[in-house]
């Protein structure tokens, strides 16, 4: 984003918004990560250490979630630099 407009004082002020976002964005994209991955794979309360299959289940959950982010993500960038794009004659 271009900032040059604004004075010294707005373009921190804007930055600070710009980080905050980003941080709510990563730790909603944490939670929902936490949650699904405890509700599909979490399910013996008898002791407080995962079992091996609960362990495996997690790893697997948060790899799966953290390549489906990203590929969302790259997807939103091409689809991004498409609409930037200036039309095809």
């Amino acid at each position: 984003m271009d900032f040059s407009q604004f004075n010294a004082a707005e373009q921190a002020h804007m930055t600070k918004v710009i980080e905050r976002k980003q941080m709510q964005d990563f730790m909603r994209l944490y939670s929902g990560l936490v949650e699904r991955c405890f509700n599909s794979c979490c399910n013996d309360f008898t002791s407080k250490a995962l079992a091996s299959k609960e362990e495996q289940c997690v790893l697997n959950c948060a790899d799966k979630f953290l390549k489906h982010s990203e590929r969302v993500g790259q997807r939103f960038a091409e689809l991004n630099a498409e609409a930037m794009a200036p039309p095809k004659p």
